[in-house]
């Protein structure tokens, strides 16, 4: 008996001398910085769930995060190469082993912040997540940030004038352009000063004209910690999307009496309840939600356009899709425990009209005729679901699938940058077609 307790205890060993021994609690797999001006997120992925703790200092303003179970390992210390230096709020970060199993990290701050830090349970291709998002100890006015952005292009239009002119009359003075023989019409140059007004500071008129702007709220669905669908190559969704947004903002910019709003113009998250407080918040008179999704089979094809649905979705199709997007906080990753009101999306649709849902049917139908002109239709009508980024009450909203990145084609049409500027000609034409017809009332914008 002892001989046989010995050889089992033998065995034992020998397969305690075989296993991979981890000194530590968990071990890092990739950080991410995803940088942005409403607010900056870190990541931290491991094999195992990361308890932390954290304080901020200020004088300098600093955020310092104890990590319990870890020990300081080459994938931590990238961490500190992955701040970028136009990041509005990290100006550096510093790690070190602060304690036997305790990493530290100290991020620096380029101003207050209000940080929140939180952990993500394993979903699609991630496994636990530990993340920090530092935002603004003040929010962002983005109704302040919207009418800034139209006087300063005001101030470069009247500028580039400006300069056009003066060029024009110093060849003259110059004897470079001599008088012609006959009279001709004024140069269209000379023409325009006289009708463009001198750039001044925001005076109370300049203010009142924001509530007579049209305003469209351009959502790209998506982006940092989520890539939304992906293509065959590559190609991720959250790209596309957001180079047709960016377009399509300039498009509409260029219209007299519009302006597009962007529910973000970089690569970060947004959480769903989010991009639809931002429209409301600018009091939108549109919102555009754009996406390329993705389909279980790559035989799937063309452009879709979706408005919400009080009841059962329109197809199977339509239901399957907005089930999909409509997962987009759990794979972003939203913090449940910063106050977010779980029941705000469910409330929102409680209180949408019936009123609106006509209205966004009423711009679908323009943009879905647009977009039938620019390549296949995978519907040709506007279909319904319960897709929660639609759910403001008091805006028209929309949702352009503009082509599914799960097929080859189609993925190489939205990698086209030629192909992407059609379909930003065919939103165009379709929103503006869509505000000749119903115009909408002046706003009561308060900054």
């Amino acid at each position: 008996m002892t001989r046989r307790r010995a050889l089992k205890q033998l065995g034992s060993l020998a397969l305690l001398v075989q296993a991979p021994q981890r000194a530590w609690g968990a071990e890092v797999v990739a950080v991410r910085v995803w940088p942005a001006a409403d607010y900056t997120r870190v990541t931290i992925e491991s094999d195992a769930a990361l308890v932390a703790r954290h304080t901020l200092f200020s004088a300098p303003e600093r955020l310092v995060i104890d990590i319990d179970g870890l020990e300081l390992s080459p994938q931590l210390r990238e961490l500190v190469g992955k701040v970028r230096a136009d990041d509005p709020y990290i100006a550096g970060v510093r790690v070190g082993q602060y304690q036997a199993r305790v990493v530290r990290l100290v991020i620096d701050l380029k101003q207050p912040a209000a940080p929140q830090v939180f952990t993500l349970a394993p979903v699609a291709a991630y496994r636990h997540r530990l993340v920090f998002d530092l935002h603004p100890s003040q929010a962002r006015d983005p109704l302040l940030a919207l009418l800034r952005d139209k006087e300063q292009a005001e101030r470069e239009a009247a500028s580039a004038v400006r300069d056009a002119l003066g060029e024009f009359i110093g060849r003259v003075e110059s004897g470079q352009i001599t008088k012609a023989p006959s009279p001709a019409p004024a140069p269209a140059a000379a023409a325009l000063p006289a009708q463009t007004p001198a750039p001044r500071p925001p005076s109370a008129e300049t203010i009142r004209k924001v509530e007579r702007l049209i305003v469209v709220a351009l959502d790209p669905g998506h982006g940092g910690e989520d890539p939304g669908a992906l293509g065959r190559s590559g190609l991720k969704e959250k790209d596309v999307v957001l180079a047709v947004a960016l377009q399509l903002r300039e498009r509409i910019n260029a219209q007299p009496g519009m302006r597009a709003f962007l529910t973000r113009d970089a690569d970060y998250f947004v959480p769903l309840a989010e991009r639809v407080k931002k429209a409301r918040r600018v009091q939108a008179d549109l919102f555009v939600s754009i996406h390329a999704d993705a389909f279980i089979t790559p035989a799937a094809r063309g452009a879709s356009v979706f408005a919400l649905s009080s009841g059962a979705a329109t197809s199977t199709a339509a239901r399957w899709i907005a089930s999909k997007e409509n997962a987009a906080d759990v794979v972003g990753g939203v913090n449940l425990k910063a106050g977010n009101d779980v029941n705000v999306l469910r409330t929102l649709l409680d209180m949408s009209t019936t009123a609106q849902i006509k209205d966004s049917l009423r711009v679908g139908h323009e943009v879905l005729g647009q977009l039938d002109r620019v390549g296949r239709l995978h519907k040709p009508r506007v279909e319904q679901a319960g897709f929660a980024v639609l759910k403001a009450p008091d805006i028209p909203s929309i949702l352009v699938e503009t082509a599914f990145i799960s097929n080859p084609d189609e993925e190489a049409k939205l990698a086209d940058p030629d192909y992407r500027q059609r379909l930003v000609e065919a939103l165009g034409t379709g929103i503006k077609r869509y505000f000749a017809k119903n115009p909408p009332l002046g706003r009561n914008r308060q900054l």
